[in-house]
């Protein structure tokens, strides 16, 4: 190999078999390639990367621990990812597992296949210029079947992911979540509820159910094998009332690693085909200064958050209604922002006299209005007595107190969520029933 000449694309080759020689003189003789390292495993091949020695990683998909995450980190540290089947071993799953590189193509078995290879590569570090590549695989570099599942999925019939977040402080979340995916649930659409929160996640205490059910981290682990579909996540995922599923999170905080953003990026691909709602509950937390660490294949602990709030189709924000609340509130509407996230629905939760004055609602509506520009947002009574209630007996508002006005606001958002945006653009909606 060659010293690199300016201008040539260095290539990091990870391939096994008998396609390693073809392979690598192909690449090594196009004028635009130069392999720089030939990699015996995995870390040596992201070491390399992480130097800088190569922006096109070309790997055997048999290559150990190589999976959807793995992809992930080479394409972090700014490779491009090459990825090489075996036809006659390789199954639908093997495809899945890799299905996020920028390009996946049998291997070759002659020296000319080789050599449609290199060109195949010399076009992709071409496209490289014009336009990153998708985080999630539903575009024409990939070839195969489609990640995750057996077919592609027609955009009519993906469900809509909608992501519950809200500043720190515990202004109400999940029980924000747990209402709404239960409202949409009784109004007859399947919904499927995730707890994606890295840092506190309760829904499967809030439904009184055993939280050593595998949940989120299996089904997490299953997409990063490239084992996840249907019938798994169904599994994973019970019935916890009639139309309502349940994804639990975590047990433990500290189990946060087991919920990498790659994999689920692949949960929510197969999520959206099971249930027709899909709604999850995130952490507060958005910060980013991980990146900064020195080991950049580490896990991210934000990354379920704002992988969530990424992907979703709609973002609804969570605030408390005390002064301290609505700062926070404002506060997370601008970082919201500059992720280059709009909210479609903005929520301020325990509305109350006692901290907003005897006029509360028009108190936190004129507040809104003034300091973040929010016009429609909907607000949620306090309702101490059948919130207690419910979190006491282990079930929903509408199970325990029907007649709750923090219910009837809730109801009013389910209502939004799902069908209120056109184009879009969230649709202008009156104030939630304040009683």
């Amino acid at each position: 190999m060659s010293e690199q000449s300016p201008g040539v694309v260095g290539v990091l080759c990870a391939v096994r078999g008998t396609a390693e020689v073809a392979v690598v003189r192909a690449l090594d003789d196009d004028p635009a390639l130069r392999v720089t390292r030939r990699c015996a495993d995995l870390a040596e091949l992201q070491a390399a990367a992480d130097a800088g020695l190569g922006r096109v990683a070309v790997v055997s998909s048999d290559v150990e621990q190589l999976d959807l995450t793995a992809v992930a980190v080479l394409r972090a540290a700014g490779a491009a990812v090459v990825v090489l089947l075996d036809p006659e071993r390789t199954s639908a799953a093997d495809r899945a597992r890799v299905a996020a590189a920028d390009l996946v193509l049998d291997a070759p078995v002659d020296a000319g296949g080789a050599a449609a290879l290199a060109d195949r590569v010399v076009t992709l570090v071409q496209g490289m210029h014009r336009a990153p590549a998708p985080d999630v695989p539903d575009g024409p570099h990939w070839s195969g079947a489609a990640p995750w599942d057996e077919a592609p999925v027609p955009p009519a019939e993906r469900g809509r992911l909608v992501a519950v977040w809200g500043p720190t402080g515990a202004p109400g979340r999940s029980t924000v979540a747990l209402n709404l995916a239960a409202e949409a649930a009784a109004a007859g659409r399947s919904t499927l509820l995730a707890d994606a929160d890295t840092y506190g996640g309760c829904l499967a205490q809030l439904l009184g159910l055993l939280d050593e059910s595998p949940g989120l981290a299996a089904a997490a682990r299953a997409a990063g094998q490239g084992s996840l579909d249907l019938v798994t996540l169904a599994r994973l995922a019970p019935y916890v009332s009639g139309d309502l599923r349940l994804l639990s999170g975590i047990t433990r905080a500290d189990r946060w690693p087991e919920l990498p953003g790659s994999a689920l990026d692949a949960v929510w691909v197969v999520a959206r085909r099971l249930a027709a709602l899909v709604v999850v509950d995130c952490g507060f937390s958005v910060e980013q200064d991980e990146v900064l660490s020195y080991d950049t294949r580490a896990p991210r602990r934000n990354a379920a958050t704002l992988g969530a709030l990424a992907a979703a189709d709609e973002v609804v924000v969570v605030g408390s209604a005390d002064p301290v609340g609505i700062q926070r509130l404002v506060r997370a509407l601008s970082d919201l922002g500059e992720l280059g996230i709009t909210p479609q629905h903005v929520v301020v939760n325990r509305v109350r006299a006692s901290v907003a004055g005897p006029q509360a609602a028009r108190a936190v509506a004129g507040a809104l209005e003034r300091y973040a520009g929010v016009r429609d947002a909907v607000l949620v009574p306090d309702d101490r007595p059948s919130l207690d209630a419910a979190v006491l007996e282990a079930r929903t508002l509408r199970e325990i107190a029907p007649g709750s006005p923090a219910r009837r606001a809730i109801v009013g958002l389910a209502a939004r969520v799902g069908q209120g945006v056109v184009g879009g653009v969230p649709a202008v909606a009156s104030v939630a029933p304040f009683a």
